[in-house]
């Protein structure tokens, strides 16, 4: 069983709550998707704002670098370019009007041995060398060492990491740990990092040159588990508005609605007044299609009763009609034999001859169509046919008196038009036979070929589909095509044989 087969066998009730269900599924999976992007979205800020946090930390200790190795290398080159005689004092009074710098350092020669220095640099860690305007970074125990040099010697400091931290948590509040590596040693700035700290998100970002990273732990924001639980507000919505719907449609529409069904099936027609339920519910709609359908079953009564005295009268009048045309075409070819009987010339007997057929055969029609009109299944060409062939046989000339017709019909019905069609047809092609080839018999067939379709076969020597120079020839092709036309199938002309196909009733 297919799935709509278990879904059309399933009750009202059980459809309309799954047809709710899948309508507002869409939209219940909408506003979950919405809330869950825009819980990703928020999720996303705060991640993007430590990492904000995590860049302003350490462009604050990069700032703060940049800003000591800088007054340093303008100190010492200005100390240095008169001698080295007195040249700390000298770089200690330019480095006393910058602020924020360290104000202790020490100056060495081009060979890195010490000239001067002022307070204690600090632990150097064997600094190389450094040509003028490069610039030598390394972590220290408790500070960040650094080397500049300058024309004719060099400059070292150590930045504490007091200062250090001090700039890092000037801009970033958020900053919990902070620490820098230089690849061979760690200085905890603010406290320690650690990958996979609970509560932490860890950066890795460059100083400078990259001689240093930093790795900056902030602190996580996330949504409070209220704001997680509201996601699953949009779903119990769709569950509240799909059953909520489905239990007003199934009380206020469902059951009335069976209630009336239940009233209208006990009904018989003719068996008295449709007695429908006077209570439905509050629904005035409902209230008014029982009303409705009440004075609709009264008119369909009446109106039944009017149409069976109509229908009766209007059967007895065409009844009536087709037993007069009957009467009357027959009278018709009664005059037509008459006159043909007196007639002189043989031209003008066998003209008489040919129209008394031909209004016979429609008679034969009519007659027919008045036989079968009590069925209702249209004209049997059976009967039909027989009787056609045996009048042809009655009214044949003299030269065709013993003109042998053989006959071979299945019992198909079709409709008044078709049925005067092959009366014609068959009248035509039986009439130029025995006029033409009178000795010679003739075959007629009625085959059904299909649900809707038979196929009428006329057999005879004189039925040659090339020979069409003579006139009477010609016209007997005009007239027998045109009838097959009339049929709505092209006449199959073959050597002694000509057929067409006819619509037909299905079989009962």
């Amino acid at each position: 069983m297919t799935a709509a087969e278990r879904f059309a066998r399933l009750p009202t009730a059980a459809k309309l709550l799954l047809i709710l269900t899948f309508a507002l599924l869409p939209i219940g999976l909408a506003l979950v998707l919405i809330g869950e992007n825009g819980i990703r979205a928020a999720n996303s800020t705060l991640a993007g704002r430590s990492q904000d946090q995590a860049r302003i930390a350490t462009r604050s200790i990069e700032s703060l670098i940049a800003r000591n190795v800088l007054a340093l290398r303008v100190a010492a080159n200005g100390a240095l370019a008169t001698g080295p005689a007195d040249a700390c004092r000298r770089a200690q009074r330019s480095l006393a009007i910058a602020p924020g710098v360290v104000q202790n350092f020490e100056l060495e020669n081009p060979d890195g041995e010490p000239l001067c220095a002022i307070g204690v640099a600090g632990e150097t860690l064997d600094l190389p060398a450094v040509a003028p305007g490069a610039i030598s970074i390394r972590l220290a125990a408790n500070a960040v060492a650094i080397r500049v040099g300058v024309m004719g010697g060099m400059a070292t400091a150590a930045i504490p990491a007091a200062e250090l931290r001090s700039a890092a948590t000037a801009g970033a509040a958020d900053v919990a740990a902070l620490s820098l590596q230089d690849g061979q040693r760690e200085l905890g700035v603010l406290g320690a990092v650690q990958s996979g700290q609970s509560g932490l998100a860890v950066s890795t970002l460059p100083i400078g040159n990259e001689a240093i990273v930093a790795r900056v732990g902030t602190r996580k924001a996330e949504l409070p588990a209220l704001d997680r639980l509201l996601l699953l507000l949009p779903v119990l919505m769709w569950i509240a508005a799909a059953l909520i719907t489905w239990l007003l449609v199934s009380r206020l529409l469902i059951r009335p609605l069976k209630q009336l069904e239940r009233a209208v099936i006990r009904y018989q027609p003719g068996s008295g007044t449709l007695d429908l339920p006077s209570q439905l519910g509050p629904s005035t709609e409902i209230q008014g299609l029982r009303d409705a359908f009440g004075r609709a079953v009264a008119k369909v009564d009446e109106s039944e009763r009017e149409m069976g005295s109509a229908l009766e009268g209007q059967r007895r009048l065409v009844r009536e009609v087709h037993h007069r045309v009957k009467n009357n075409l027959q009278v018709v070819a009664s005059l037509l034999n008459i006159h043909g009987r007196s007639a002189v010339s043989p031209e003008a007997r066998g003209a008489y001859a040919g129209i008394s057929r031909r209004v016979g055969a429609l008679s034969i029609v009519h007659r027919n169509h008045f036989a079968e009109m009590e069925d209702n299944r249209g004209i049997s060409l059976r009967p039909l046919l027989n009787e056609l062939v045996a009048e042809l046989r009655a009214g044949a000339p003299e030269e065709a008196r013993g003109l042998v017709i053989d006959i071979d019909l299945d019992s198909v019905y079709t409709t008044q038009d078709a049925a005067v069609a092959v009366a014609f047809l068959v009248t035509e092609i039986v009439e130029f036979a025995m006029l033409n080839c009178a000795r010679e018999p003739i075959d007629v067939s009625l085959r059904r070929t299909s649900e809707l379709t038979a196929r009428l076969a006329l057999s005879s020597p004189v039925l040659v589909p090339d020979e069409a120079d003579a006139p009477d020839k010609v016209q007997f092709e005009r007239i027998v095509g045109g009838l097959a036309k009339q049929l709505r199938s092209p006449l199959e002309r073959k050597l002694g044989r000509y057929s067409v196909e006819l619509p037909v009733f299905p079989p009962a």
